[in-house]
């Protein structure tokens, strides 16, 4: 089951492919003109040893860090001292055959793939492009800083 509908999550749409195999479709970035890298999302009821490949297929740059070795963020809610790690197999980013909507230039959207390995069942597991910082978060230490006397 996905999941993005919370803060700065921005998955608009899953399709099951097969049971392993699943294509993603992202919101765009927030104030661009149709810019796509950033992804936020969970995927819930997991079972343990499954092997799941997701395609994100509407990313907008030629080029990405995950052509150089960079791997995906993952958050495990059952994983022993949950934190962000790195992680993910057989990663590819690359130009796929879906035409971007242009005036008068032809380009195409490119393609995250990756496999993820799914260490427990019944766990909750997000997915990210890189550490999300949410609004909360800012408002958070706004409060700090300014309740922080040495500061003011």
């Amino acid at each position: 089951m996905f999941e993005s509908r919370f803060e700065s999550g921005n998955l608009a749409l899953a399709l099951k492919l097969s049971d392993t195999e699943y294509n993603l479709i992202l919101q765009n970035d927030i104030n661009t003109r149709g810019h796509t890298q950033w992804f936020f999302y969970r995927v819930e009821n997991t079972f343990s040893g499954q092997a799941i490949k997701f395609n994100l297929l509407n990313h907008t740059k030629p080029d990405s860090l995950f052509n150089y070795g960079m791997k995906v963020l993952v958050y495990s809610e059952k994983a022993e001292g949950s934190s962000w790690i790195r992680s993910g197999r057989d990663i590819s980013y690359y130009q796929n055959n879906i035409k971007k909507d242009t005036t008068g230039r032809s380009r195409y959207y490119y393609t995250l793939s990756f496999t993820y390995d799914f260490e427990f069942s019944k766990d909750v597991v997000y997915f990210a492009y890189c550490y999300p910082y949410t609004y909360t978060d800012l408002n958070r230490e706004l409060a700090d800083v300014a309740k922080d006397r040495r500061r003011g």
